[in-house]
């Protein structure tokens, strides 16, 4: 992925977090929602969604509407809202009034790929995950609330983070961390034997 692609999604989910006041983990992606007058609706309720989507976006009669399957596991769900916030916070094209999704990382469009990054980062800050001194895909799916596949991925991500120390590098970043400091400072993990 192009850096300035990278820096787009990760400074978008940053400012979404300060937008909102998000101040605590796991992060309320359905409250962001409400207050950015999004509405959010279970498939079961509309029976909107095809078998294989876990979600979709509609723009209809002037309000945005997040569709998500409820049937799937909690964390799935948490994420595909988040997920389907960034299409709409990062102003992804719409096609037929709706954003079109996969299940499949491997065969996504780039659009696709780039809401999931901004999910991602949305719901696991890494400025925050460092704060609590977070490093393992099991730590990170507890404090975080997400699955353990996406879990593992974060993980990954922040153990490169961690060997370049590439935290608080940028004002948006320490405004970040400076909003979940409280919350950080009364949720440090314990160390554990790594």
């Amino acid at each position: 992925m192009y850096y300035g692609v990278y820096k787009n999604l990760r400074n978008g989910a940053w400012n979404c977090l300060l937008d909102f006041h998000v101040n605590r983990l796991p992060i309320d992606v359905r409250s962001i929602a409400k207050e950015a007058g999004i509405h959010v609706v279970r498939n079961s309720s509309v029976n909107e969604l095809l078998p294989t989507e876990n979600g979709k976006s509609f723009f209809y009669d002037n309000q945005w509407i997040i569709i998500y399957n409820d049937k799937n596991a909690t964390e799935l769900s948490r994420f595909t809202v988040a997920h389907e916030l960034g299409h709409i916070f990062l102003g992804h094209e719409l096609q037929n009034a709706k954003y079109m999704g996969t299940q499949e990382f491997n065969k996504k469009t780039k659009v696709e790929q780039y809401a999931d990054q901004f999910a991602i980062r949305l719901l696991c800050p890494a400025c925050v995950l460092w704060g609590l001194d977070l490093h393992t895909a099991d730590e990170i799916a507890t404090y975080c609330r997400i699955e353990n596949q996406l879990a593992a991925t974060r993980a990954k991500r922040m153990q490169l983070l961690y060997e370049r120390q590439k935290f608080l590098t940028s004002d948006v970043e320490q405004q970040v961390f400076k909003n979940f400091a409280d919350y950080i400072e009364q949720n440090k993990a314990v160390p554990s034997l790594r």
